[in-house]
C-alpha cells in the first residue's frame, strides 16, 4: 500500500493532506523518513507522524444486499459498483468477496481482510452457496437429477460438482452449489433444457442474508458469522 493511503486510512487526513505531512518531513517508516506518498508501505513496518505510531485499524467484515445493475466490483469506468454503495471511508478499503452476475442479486460479503476473502472463494474449500433460481420452464425430473449428478457445461472440460436442488414452487427452485465458475448457475440451466430468469443468492455456507437489509442496505457481520465462514 502507498504510504499516502496508508496514512490516510491510519488518521483523519485526506489523501491530500497525508502527501502534505510526508513531503514535510513529518513521517517515518521503520525509523527512516520519508517524502515520497508513493513510497510502499513493508508489511508490519513501523510508521510515525510527528513520532506518534499509526497503524491500520482492524479489518471490516459486511454482508450486503445486492441490487441488480451493480457491478461486483471496486470500481468501473462506465457501471455503478458495489462500492459505490459504501460509505466513503469504507468504500476505499473494502473490496467484494467473489461477484455476483450484473443482474443478480443478494447475498454479497464485503471485506478488507485478503486472507479471508480468499478462503471464502478458493475453489479448494468447496464453500456452498445457495441461489433462489426462477426459471422460464418448470423444472422436470430428468434435469434435477441430472443436476443433481452434475452437468457438462459448454466449453468447459469438467462436468458441475453435484449440486443440491430444493422445488420452492412450479418454477422457483434453490440451487446449492460449491463451485464459482463462470455464470455457472444459468449454464447449468441452460445445460438442461431450461432458462434463468431471475437469480437471487442468499446463502453462503450457513450464512443467510439478513431479511431486514433492503437492496443496496449492509451490515456489519457478527464474531460467530465471521468464523462459521472459515471455521476459525
Amino acid at each position: 500500500m502507498r504510504l499516502d493511503a496508508y496514512l490516510s486510512r491510519c488518521t483523519p487526513l485526506s489523501r491530500k493532506e497525508a502527501r502534505r505531512a510526508i513531503m514535510a518531513g513529518r513521517v517515518e517508516v521503520a525509523g527512516e523518513p520519508v517524502k515520497k506518498a508513493a513510497e510502499p508501505v513493508p508489511q508490519e513496518a513501523q510508521v510515525t507522524l510527528d513520532g506518534q505510531a499509526v497503524t491500520l485499524p482492524g479489518h471490516v467484515y459486511l454482508m450486503l444486499n445486492k441490487p441488480a445493475g451493480i457491478l461486483s466490483a471496486t470500481t468501473d469506468a462506465v457501471q455503478p459498483v458495489v462500492n459505490d454503495l459504501l460509505p466513503d471511508d469504507l468504500a476505499t478499503r473494502l473490496h467484494p468477496v467473489g461477484r455476483l452476475d450484473l443482474d443478480t442479486t443478494g447475498l454479497l460479503l464485503m471485506t478488507s481482510d485478503g486472507a479471508w476473502s480468499h478462503r471464502i472463494t478458493s475453489p479448494r474449500h468447496h464453500i456452498p452457496k445457495t441461489y433462489r433460481v426462477t426459471l422460464a420452464e418448470p423444472l422436470s425430473a430428468d434435469a434435477r437429477q441430472q443436476l443433481e449428478k452434475g452437468v457438462h457445461l459448454r466449453n468447459d472440460d469438467q462436468s458441475t460438482r453435484p449440486a443440491l436442488v430444493e422445488l420452492v414452487s412450479e418454477r422457483i427452485i434453490d440451487l446449492t452449489i460449491t463451485e464459482g465458475r463462470y455464470h455457472q448457475v444459468k449454464r447449468m440451466l441452460a445445460a438442461v433444457g431450461n432458462h434463468v430468469e431471475a437469480l437471487h443468492r442468499h446463502r453462503i455456507g450457513t450464512l443467510e442474508l439478513d431479511v431486514t437489509l433492503a437492496a443496496g442496505d449492509f451490515r456489519h457481520l457478527t464474531e460467530a458469522e465471521i468464523q462459521s465462514l472459515t471455521g476459525g
